[in-house]
C-alpha cells in the first residue's frame, strides 16, 4: 500500500477564524486526509504575540511570530491576517515560493487582487477566497464552476451582516440608527469602529470580487460606487414599510449594454429598497444571501450565516481540500478565468427605480407640475401616494408624496430629483432611495 503523502499548511492568523481553522485541522485530520488525498499537516501558526489569549486551546509550539520562514517551507499557506500588509507579501512569497494559498482578505483582492491572481498564474498555483464573500455560504465557487458555462446577468447580495441587522432591528422594532448600531456592538455583530460595515466599505469590496468572477473581469474597489447606511432613518424605513418595502444594503453587479451597443458593468452598493415578496427581503438578522440571474440557470438564491469563526472556517477548509486534492492529483491548478475586458461604468450608467419622498404644499396643481416635470426628464412615475398632514401649532396643511419611479438611467432619476427641488411647491425632499425588484 502506497504511503499516503503530507503536505505541510502554514496558517497566518489566529483571530476567531483562523482558531477554529486550527482546531478543525488538528481535530479532523483522519477525514481530511481522507476527502484530500493527503495528510494536511498544521506546521505552524505565525501570530503577533505567540502568549495572546486564544478562544481555542491549541498546542503552544505551533506558534511562531516568524511568518516569512513559516510560508517559505509551506505546500499550502493559509492567510487570515486581513489588512494589506504585510498580507501582501506573505501571499506573493507562498505564490512565487509555489505554494497554494487560501486567504479570506476581501480588502486585499478589491484592492490588489490582479497582481495576486498574475502570480498566481504564472507560477501554476492555486489562489482560493471562498471565505472572502459572505462567510459560510459557498458562492464563488458556484459562480467560478458550476455557472462557467452560462451568462450571469446580475448579480445582488446582502453581504455584510452588520448593517443587515442594523437594517433589520429599525424595520421591526422601528428603532433609530444609532440605537441599532448599539445594540449590534452590544451583541457583538459590529465591531467599536463601525465604519467599514455602515459606510459600505466592506460590501465594496466583495462586491468588486463578485463582479469579477461574474463577468470574468477584473474590477478593483475604485470601480464600485460605495454608499453607507448611516444616512437612512426610521422615517425612511417606516415610509418603506407603509409602501410595502424593505430597506437592504446591496451589493449590485450588472451587465448593462449603452446605447452605442457597447457592453459594461455597474458594479455598486447602496441602501436599496425591496418589495417584501423579493427573496432576498425575508434575510433577517446577521444572516447574508447573494441573488444571481443567468440566461439559462434563471434565478439563484444562495443564503446563511455570513460571518464568525466557525462559519467562516468551514469555507476556508472547503478551499484547503480542494487545493490539496489538485496537488495530490497534478496538472495545472484551477484559477479565476478573466477572459472578457468589460469596462466598468460610472454610477450614472446605471438603470435602477428611484423611491421619492416629497414635503409639498398642499394645493391645486402640485401633482400635475411634479409629473409633467418627470415626463419631461423621461422618468416614468410608477406608483404616487398623497397623505395630508395639519402642522399643529401653525394649523398650516401639507402633503406627502410618496413616488417610485419605473426603471431609468441613474442620471435621468439624479437630474430629475434636482430639478423637483426647484420647484416652488417643495417644502423638502425627504428620502431619496433606489430600488430594484420592481
Amino acid at each position: 500500500m502506497t504511503e499516503m503523502r503530507t503536505l505541510k499548511v502554514a496558517l497566518l492568523g489566529c483571530g476567531n477564524v483562523g482558531a477554529q481553522v486550527a482546531r478543525i485541522l488538528l481535530e479532523d485530520a483522519d477525514a481530511l486526509a481522507a476527502r484530500a488525498g493527503a495528510r494536511l499537516q498544521l506546521s505552524g501558526i505565525a501570530v503577533r504575540n505567540v502568549n495572546g489569549h486564544r478562544d481555542v486551546e491549541l498546542p503552544q509550539e505551533l506558534f511562531t511570530t516568524d511568518a516569512g520562514t513559516l510560508v517559505k517551507d509551506a505546500d499550502l499557506v493559509i492567510e487570515l491576517m486581513g489588512g494589506i500588509e504585510p498580507a501582501r507579501t506573505l501571499i506573493l512569497s507562498a505564490l512565487q515560493n509555489g505554494a497554494c494559498v487560501v486567504t479570506g482578505n476581501k480588502a486585499l483582492l478589491a484592492q490588489d487582487g490582479p497582481t495576486l491572481y498574475e502570480e498566481a498564474d504564472k507560477a501554476g498555483v492555486q489562489l482560493s477566497y471562498e471565505a472572502a464573500v459572505a462567510g459560510a455560504i459557498p458562492i464563488l465557487r458556484p459562480i467560478r464552476d458550476s455557472l462557467s458555462g452560462d451568462r450571469i446577468t446580475r448579480v445582488l447580495g446582502i453581504v455584510n451582516g452588520t448593517t443587515n441587522f442594523i437594517l433589520d432591528q429599525m424595520d421591526s422594532t422601528g428603532a433609530q440608527f444609532a440605537d441599532a448600531l448599539a445594540e449590534a456592538q452590544r451583541l457583538g455583530y459590529a465591531e467599536a469602529d463601525p465604519t467599514a460595515d455602515v459606510e459600505g466599505y466592506d460590501a465594496a469590496a466583495k462586491a468588486a470580487i463578485l463582479a469579477s468572477l461574474s463577468f470574468h473581469t477584473r474590477f478593483a474597489l475604485e470601480n464600485v460606487h460605495c454608499e453607507g447606511i448611516s444616512a437612512v432613518t426610521a422615517s425612511d424605513i417606516a415610509a418603506a414599510k407603509d409602501a410595502g418595502f424593505v430597506i437592504k444594503l446591496l451589493a449590485i453587479a450588472e451587465k448593462l449594454t449603452g446605447a452605442d451597443g457597447k457592453e459594461g458593468v455597474s458594479v455598486r452598493v447602496h441602501p436599496t429598497l425591496l418589495p417584501r415578496e423579493h427573496p432576498l427581503a425575508a434575510v433577517r438578522g446577521a444572516f447574508n444571501a447573494v441573488f444571481i440571474e443567468a440566461e439559462n440557470a434563471g434565478e439563484l438564491m444562495f443564503y446563511g450565516q455570513g460571518a464568525g469563526g466557525t462559519p467562516t472556517a468551514s469555507a476556508v477548509m472547503g478551499d484547503l481540500v480542494s487545493a490539496a486534492r489538485r496537488l495530490v492529483l497534478g496538472g495545472p491548478q484551477r484559477t479565476e478565468t478573466t477572459t472578457g475586458h468589460v469596462p466598468a461604468l460610472p454610477i450614472e450608467a446605471a438603470t435602477t427605480s428611484y423611491y421619492i419622498g416629497l414635503d409639498v404644499a398642499d394645493q391645486p396643481g402640485v401633482l400635475a407640475r411634479i409629473a409633467q416635470l418627470f415626463a419631461e426628464h423621461g422618468v416614468s412615475i410608477e406608483i404616487m401616494r398623497q397623505t395630508i398632514h395639519r402642522d399643529a401649532e401653525s394649523n398650516v396643511e401639507s402633503a406627502e408624496l410618496r413616488i417610485v419611479t419605473h426603471r431609468a438611467s441613474e442620471a435621468a432619476l439624479a437630474a430629475t430629483v434636482e430639478a423637483v427641488k426647484g420647484l416652488d411647491v417643495i417644502n423638502s425632499v425627504t428620502s431619496v432611495l433606489r430600488v430594484e425588484g420592481v
